[in-house]
């Protein structure tokens, strides 16, 4: 299964836009730019201010500096890759600018350098920055070294400086915009482990478009088309998000869904809350007509009421592309942080999802009831090959505990014997009788479960075991068996193979994983790392992994990790 992860905007501008791709190849780049420089000062040195020697000092230093930049980057160096760069490039161009010593100079084209590297690895706001910092470091060392005649040269280099910074910054933010976009495309159709079930695979889709969108809340409600029934799923603490669960659908009356389902047509919609009651433009709800390609103008009080209901007062909200039913996304704003753009890209983003999530769900019915129904079976053998010859045996003793005598010595031997056989069959009879019954969400179960073979293990083998379970999802029952399978595995190998008498099992969520450790507190001898091959096998097909290190308390840990 592929990785469950949380996007962030700022983990893709530091990889997606400055790459180890793109590295190298500005490195080179700036390499070849102080080369030419310092072939363009070797032909027009007379022409430069006094022709002394600090100048070839200054631009000798930075071809030093672009040739460590360039190997760095060759190497993959991380500091190569970093913002600091492109504001050591700036602050060497304003030198050589300055020590080149004419207004005229052409060297202050080495500036767009800075300006384009700034703007396309890391989007507007740096790229603006950049440009207005160079044309200011541009205009003040040209005024340091002013010569008659030289202003509207100066001023020309200056505007031109401002003007090209701001559209190749406009530009750069396209394609940042563009890659984190196609960064979250790709993660809202990556598939999360269906052993999770599919409330998890929305949950990890809702929380990936609100950190891409950086909303304060994410809302989605589905209508099913046979029954009407209405269910909302919540992120965020906005509105009615801090009212319900993360990952799972709670039902809701028919007055919420009219308010939020009916108040649009089948358009994505981008709604902001008037601040300045005079100004009336900064007020609207809007809604995108693909037909026409145009945004038009919504009236009426349904989108103020959507907006209330949600506690928000800015959304962009999109329609779900569903086989059977209907329902909506909303992205929740504390203030406008969104452009119409972005209203439109959520709709293309769920529109990719939500199929796929229809397909898992399908899947996974399909394997719950085919489960179901080999459940049936397995529990029908179970009672005939398995409970059956234990009610014989029972009838065989009985049988004989009748032909004895009273004063027969082995009659106490029988009695214990219809005993045990009596309490076999009662447990043989639960066990067919659970195993037939499948929840469809077996965390609580499943922890109920973890503490019972704790339990046993304390009884029957003096084996004292910690349990720890942190924020566990819910889960569904087939992957509740794989993990109790797992522990028990390896609770098996503590008692079989260590004597140890105390052992640690810790169950947690994080980084996309769901971790299993199993640990047993050290003794005297000494740690021999291994292989627990059963619990590996398990773990490959859950797509996991699994390796043994040694732990804080000198025994042998075992790590399961689990992608959700």
């Amino acid at each position: 299964m592929l990785e469950y992860r949380h996007i962030n905007p700022d983990d893709i501008s530091s990889s997606a836009t400055a790459d180890v791709v793109d590295a190298p190849m500005v490195g080179k780049m700036r390499l070849a730019l102080a080369i030419a420089m310092l072939l363009t000062l070797y032909t027009e040195h007379s022409q430069l201010a006094s022709g002394n020697e600090a100048v070839w000092i200054v631009f000798g230093a930075y071809a030093v500096h672009s040739v460590v930049l360039a190997i760095g980057s060759e190497l993959h160096k991380p500091f190569t890759r970093g913002k600091l760069i492109h504001w050591l490039d700036v602050a060497w161009f304003g030198l050589i600018v300055f020590s080149a010593g004419r207004a005229s100079s052409v060297f202050y084209l080495s500036f767009l350098f800075a300006i384009l590297t700034s703007s396309f690895r890391w989007g507007r706001e740096e790229g603006a920055r950049v440009a207005v910092a160079s044309a200011v470091l541009s205009l003040a060392c040209g005024l340091g070294s002013f010569v008659e005649g030289d202003l509207p040269r100066l001023l020309l280099r200056t505007a031109f400086l401002l003007s090209l910074g701001y559209m190749s910054a406009y530009w750069g933010e396209s394609e940042v915009k563009l890659k984190h976009r196609l960064a979250l495309l790709r993660d809202v159709t990556r598939l999360s482990n269906p052993r999770f079930g599919v409330d998890q695979t929305i949950h990890v889709v809702m929380m990936n478009i609100q950190t891409f969108f950086k909303g304060s809340g994410c809302i989605l409600i589905m209508q099913d088309a046979d029954t009407e029934a209405c269910s909302l799923r919540t992120t965020g603490t906005t509105g009615a998000a801090s009212r319900a669960g993360a990952s799972t659908a709670h039902d809701v009356d028919a007055a919420l869904s009219t308010s939020l389902l009916k108040a649009f047509r089948n358009e994505v919609v981008v709604y902001q809350r008037r601040k300045l009651r005079w100004l009336k433009s900064n007020e609207g709800c809007f809604a995108y007509d693909s037909t026409a390609h145009k945004w038009m103008g919504v009236t009426g009080q349904a989108a103020k009421a959507a907006a209330d209901l949600l506690d928000s007062s800015h959304f962009i909200s999109a329609p779900l592309s569903l086989r059977k039913g209907r329902g909506r996304i909303f992205v929740t704003f504390n203030s406008q942080t969104f452009s119409r753009d972005d209203a439109i890209f959520l709709g293309h983003a769920v529109a990719q999802a939500f199929p796929q999530i229809e397909n898992i769900e399908l899947l996974d019915q399909l394997a719950s009831h085919a489960a179901i129904r080999e459940r049936e079976k397995i529990a029908l053998d179970l009672h005939d090959a398995t409970v059956q010859p234990y009610i014989g045996l029972r009838l065989g003793l009985n049988a004989l505990r009748n032909k004895a005598d009273r004063d027969n010595p082995l009659v106490g031997d029988i009695d214990r014997l219809i005993g045990m056989a009596t309490e076999v069959i009662a447990d043989l009879r639960g066990f067919t009788s659970r195993f037939e019954r499948s929840p469809r969400s077996a965390a609580p179960a499943m922890q109920e479960s973890l503490k019972k073979t704790a339990a046993q293990a304390r009884a029957l083998y003096g084996l004292d075991i910690t349990l720890s379970m942190e924020g566990l999802p819910e889960v569904s029952d087939r992957l509740a068996v794989e993990v109790l399978h797992v522990v028990g595995e390896g609770l098996n190998n503590i008692r079989k193979h260590t004597s140890a008498q105390r052992g640690f099992v810790r169950l947690k969520t994080g980084n996309g994983q769901l971790c299993i450790q199993i640990e047993n507190e050290g003794n005297d001898k000494p740690f021999t790392a291994f292989k627990p091959r059963s619990i590996l096998r398990r773990a490959a097909v859950l797509g996991g992994s699994a390796y043994v290190v040694q732990g804080a308390h000198g025994g042998a840990v075992v790590h399961v990790e689990i992608p959700t």
